[in-house]
């Protein structure tokens, strides 16, 4: 039996991993049809405890249900309370294309669009697509109408230079990530009789090489034929995953405005090289408008410890600061007094050594598997995950995705590094 305290799992920003962009053409993917009712004839339903109640563990509690499996969702906390609640939402089709996420970034952002589909996701949860730009902004630079940029939106009437579309309305889109979270749990429990338990995992029960149960602290016994530990940042602290590869969280902060004038604001999502006035290397900080009419500002991203509860999770003051600054010198509509201060936040990006993402089965231990170390694309990537691993506890593989280079038995042998 390993014992263990589980909160929940996260995602978060972007800006390293501006590659090659192709703007491809897409079809969407359709999910899978509803599971038809059970006869009398009808083996139990498998029985399935995934325990984190962030996008990767609620994506895989869905595509599970709807396969017709009998699913507990376990959280700690509160469901989309970590970065699953407080990321941007920044979905791209071919921005991984260069790497191992190629195949699942594809497969998930047109799940994404099938499933906004399903769930009026523009309505219930801010899903559209996007124009995507990179500038450079100078921060002790001035703009005048003279020098003004072409072909810039006109509320970024900052000091911009270097504009070039990096994603078009075909291959870039947003959701609001809590909001796409909880409509996803919400369909999952009333459609597919998901069950939600609050609580605190205590241990992972083991028998004879293969899983028999979750117990929660306080005694509980979740009986579960296979269990997902869903547990983005705070996989580093659970024995069973931290003995084979190391999860770690880098902390991301983020602001919320709310401008005076949200009309004004365009639907363009901003990645940009932000030169302090100091001087120094760029940073690069991401702006993502917002249907609601708020703007969301992200960055300043640093490896700290995780704490044990995602309650506790507190920014940077100076980090903080920073992004107000980056706003103001971006927008006249983002600085104070025309903008209201709706949120400053962090949270934790759960990162893997080898920066792929672990999906599988954890060797050695039948009916036990892993979704973790997503970095800055767990929203992106939670549907194809989630439908991955329904596929794959269910029916014994995927084809939406090949899971093999995600699978946790790359770590076998292995040195862990940390």
């Amino acid at each position: 039996m390993l014992a263990t305290s589980l909160p929940s799992p996260t995602t978060f920003t972007l800006s390293s991993l501006l590659q090659t962009f192709k703007k491809t053409k897409t079809t969407p993917v359709h999910c899978s049809s509803p599971p038809p009712p059970p006869s009398s004839m009808d083996p139990q339903p498998k029985r399935v405890a995934v325990c984190g109640g962030g996008v990767i563990g609620v994506c895989t509690a869905y595509f599970l249900a709807k396969k017709g499996a009998a699913v507990t969702l376990i959280e700690k906390s509160s469901v989309a309370c970590a970065a699953s609640g407080k990321s941007g939402g920044f979905l791209a089709l071919d921005w991984c294309d260069s790497g191992p996420l190629s195949s699942l970034a594809r497969a998930s952002f047109n799940l994404h669009r099938s499933l906004s589909e399903e769930l009026n996701g523009t309505e219930s949860y801010g899903y559209r697509p996007l124009t995507t730009l990179s500038l450079t902004i100078t921060e002790s630079g001035k703009q005048s109408q003279s020098s003004r940029v072409q072909n810039l939106p006109s509320w970024v009437d900052g000091p911009a230079r270097d504009l070039r579309a990096i994603g078009s309305t075909e291959t870039t889109a947003q959701v609001h990530p809590q909001m796409f979270t909880k409509t996803l749990l919400s369909k999952a429990v009333e459609k597919y009789g998901v069950e939600v338990v609050i609580g605190k995992v205590d241990s992972v029960g083991v028998e004879g090489g293969r899983v028999d149960s979750v117990v929660l602290e306080g005694g509980r016994v979740i009986e579960s034929d296979s269990v997902v530990l869903a547990l983005g940042p705070w996989s580093g602290k659970f024995e069973m995953l931290s003995s084979l590869f190391r999860v770690y969280g880098l902390r991301a902060h983020s602001i919320v405005l709310e401008p005076k004038e949200p009309d004004a604001i365009t639907p363009h999502a901003l990645f940009l090289s932000y030169y302090p006035a100091q001087g120094g290397k760029p940073m690069d900080p991401e702006v993502y408008p917002r249907p609601s009419g708020e703007v969301y500002l992200c960055g300043m991203s640093s490896e700290v410890e995780v704490p044990e509860d995602p309650e506790q999770i507190v920014g940077d003051p100076e980090s903080l600061e920073v992004l107000k600054r980056v706003a103001s010198t971006v927008s006249s509509h983002l600085v104070e007094g025309e903008a209201l201060l709706k949120a400053e936040q962090a949270c934790f990006l759960p990162c893997t050594d080898d920066s792929v993402p672990v999906i599988g089965e954890i060797p050695g231990v039948k009916g036990c598997y892993v979704a973790t170390g997503h970095n800055c694309w767990g929203i992106l990537n939670g549907p194809a995950t989630g439908a991955a691993m329904a596929e794959l506890i269910v029916d014994g593989q995927s084809t939406i995705v090949d899971l093999a280079q995600f699978s946790p038995a790359r770590f076998v042998g292995r040195r862990r590094k940390g």
